[in-house]
């Protein structure tokens, strides 16, 4: 039961309740770094590194931080693993820490992580706080990386930074621009929006998940869709 539970708090993150094509949060950096994958990579798993560690250390402390505070105690954690993760990036990948510039400083106002700490981390353990956390950075992940590949390929003909069509197909450079941005933001919100439903229909158990069934007349008629 434990690991089902912990499986439904990973996965959540990832479809069901991804934080930018279904909770539609942290817009602003989704549309500014996604102009081509590798940057996309790398803020998602930069904010993923800051989500797992502090939704760690602020489920530890639940029960100290005094209630008053919480929202700048929260801040101050996050703050603190974001200048970690920024000094690793600058001394490990300086060109994606160039490429993404002020927006992984700004992860620590990032409203996914801050939003985490204070509906999840702060109300749960640490075990399933760190899975929750790192299920909603693969989200987001996933979501970046999908709009960095189109953005890149369609506006540049390119797959981190590899050429693909070779002057077969032009580019299109609005896809690189911020129309372009929210373009595919919006596809790709469909299209989560267009899987969610379909696995919310397929669910659906029938008449008696309404609660009018009590009173339902066809269902004393004996016309109700659980009669077929």
């Amino acid at each position: 039961m434990a690991e089902k539970s912990l499986a439904k708090e990973f996965t959540k993150g990832i479809i069901k309740e991804n934080p930018v094509l279904c909770l539609v949060l942290g817009t602003c950096p989704t549309l500014a770094v996604t102009t081509g994958a590798k940057n996309a990579i790398g803020m998602g798993v930069a904010a993923t590194l800051v989500l797992i560690c502090s939704n760690m250390v602020i489920s530890l402390l639940r029960n100290i931080i005094p209630s008053k505070v919480r929202i700048p105690a929260y801040i101050t954690i996050i703050a603190g693993f974001v200048s970690i993760v920024q000094m690793l990036v600058k001394a490990y990948t300086p060109e994606i820490d160039k490429a993404l510039g002020i927006y992984l400083p700004l992860i620590v106002v990032n409203c996914i992580i801050l939003g985490r700490a204070e509906m999840y981390a702060s109300k749960n353990k640490v075990i399933p706080s760190m899975v929750d956390g790192l299920g909603m950075g693969v989200g987001f992940t996933a979501a970046l990386l999908m709009m960095g590949m189109i953005r890149e390929f369609l506006g540049t003909g390119c797959l981190f930074g590899f050429p693909i069509t070779k002057g077969l197909l032009p580019p299109i450079i609005i896809f690189i621009l911020p129309p372009g941005g929210f373009f595919v933001f919006g596809m790709l919100m469909a299209l989560a929006n267009r899987i969610n439903k379909g696995k919310s229909a397929a669910r659906e158990p029938g008449c008696g998940s309404c609660p009018m069934v009590a009173t339902c007349s066809k269902i004393q008629n004996g016309e109700g869709c659980d009669a077929q």
